[in-house]
């Protein structure tokens, strides 16, 4: 939009037009309320992403009405290929009647502003260039009532209102932070870093993941709790990059960028994996996982995505946690809009955390425990030369980790993991 007026309101701000924040608007906007999705910069813009997109992520964008078929430039994919302990498997992704039987890939830059166009189109109001810097409180009671920020390339100061607030600002959650919502240090945080290279591997039926990352300094070896992975984009490049995990004592010593140079330059030389094949920089971002800022709710304001830290901590999944939280907040908050009372309204809001809990609560609870064990690196050997030989461990732990069963009903693959997620606490 064009129009940068001093002060606008709504019945719900959000802020930030990434997966999460779009799709809490696209919900919200097709209930009938009136919405202001406020954007920092301006789209197309980059993210630092895999770009790949599991079952549950496409089975949000069927529900937003994306077109997503390989006419619109979307890359199917299979499933998932991993590679590790001298074993090549190829997984497809499981046959439910919950979630599609094939994953995507797009670039983050073209998926966003598709989810954003597509909220615009159910009438959210989109302002992109629209940085907001700080929550507007009520005096009296601390709770939010709006956001300042600052529009356009002139920077012009504007204040936008509203009864509610979703934070969908990713990491850092500026506007988490203005609520005094801090970082829990008790849950695990991971590092993505990636980048692009032309290769004729471009176009690929299988994500493929390498379980096996090495750090190789000083003449020795130790294997690092993580993973690398090649995705081919079907424009010619393939995004090559590494997710690792604070729980090793390598973390913050090893240059993450260092780390992807060195595992490239050990691929096969006609993938293409060069330095002059390189079609941008490596970019880096933080993975915050398992619920790591929390409350969800508090005082007018709602977390989604990774503001609230809702990234899957079994295998770094990010985007379809950032939408399914969107729909679940959108339609907490299209209940609690049509509720008579301030009391009645609170009461319907304060579901919104227990429902991210009873949804989620227990499956990242087991996530956490899994990080501590990948963090011990004779564990991760032993997992990396010796599960990869059973593929019907390997199909349940493609479940496990991708989070892909029927909630009722299912295989004995299914009810075993859905027991599990059931009996872990839900903290």
């Amino acid at each position: 939009m064009t129009e940068t007026p001093s002060e606008q309101s709504a019945d719900v701000i959000v802020v930030g037009a990434g997966p999460g924040g779009s799709t809490t608007a696209y919900h919200l906007a097709r209930a009938g309320l009136d919405v202001l999705l406020l954007e920092k910069t301006a789209f197309p813009r980059e993210k630092v992403c895999g770009d790949g997109l599991t079952p549950r992520a496409v089975k949000q964008l069927v529900g937003m009405g994306i077109d997503v078929s390989e006419e619109a430039g979307w890359l199917r994919n299979k499933g998932l290929r991993i590679i590790g302990g001298g074993v090549r498997l190829e997984l497809d992704w499981p046959d439910l009647a919950s979630y599609p039987d094939y994953g995507l890939v797009r670039k983050r830059d073209d998926f966003d502003e598709q989810l954003a166009r597509q909220a615009q189109k159910a009438g959210a109001r989109l302002y992109e260039r629209c940085n907001v810097g700080e929550p507007v409180r009520d005096e009296r009671t601390g709770r939010i009532t709006g956001v300042r920020a600052r529009l356009g390339e002139e920077k012009a100061p504007a204040v936008f209102r509203a009864p509610l607030v979703v934070a969908a600002d990713g990491n850092s959650s500026r506007l988490s932070l203005g609520m005094g919502l801090h970082r829990r240090e008790d849950r695990p945080m991971g590092v993505a870093v990636r980048t692009y290279f032309t290769s004729p591997r471009h176009k690929d039926d299988y994500l493929e993941s390498w379980l096996e990352l090495w750090d190789r300094r000083d003449g020795t070896e130790r294997l690092l709790p993580g993973y690398g992975w090649v995705f081919g984009m079907g424009d010619g490049t393939s995004n090559v990059g590494l997710g690792v995990l604070n729980t090793s004592a390598a973390f913050k010593e090893l240059d993450w960028r260092d780390v992807l140079r060195a595992w490239c330059a050990s691929m096969p030389e006609d993938w293409g994996y060069t330095e002059e094949n390189m079609t941008g920089p490596i970019r880096g971002a933080a993975l915050p996982m398992a619920f790591n800022r929390q409350p969800h709710y508090t005082k007018g304001l709602l977390l989604v995505g990774d503001a609230g830290g809702l990234v899957n901590p079994f295998n770094g999944e990010g985007i379809a946690y950032a939408m399914e939280s969107g729909q679940i907040a959108a339609d907490v908050i299209v209940q609690a809009h049509a509720r008579a009372t301030a009391s009645q309204r609170e009461l319907a809001l304060h579901h919104y955390p227990k429902t991210l809990k009873d949804t989620y609560g227990g499956y990242y609870n087991l996530g956490r425990l899994f990080v501590k064990l990948i963090g011990n690196p004779k564990i991760m050997k032993i997992g990396a030369q010796h599960g990869l030989t059973h593929p019907m461990l390997m199909r349940f732990t493609l479940k496990m980790l991708a989070n892909l069963t029927d909630p009722s009903g299912g295989d004995a693959m299914d009810r075993i993991i859905n027991g599990l997620t059931r009996i872990a606490p839900r903290a």
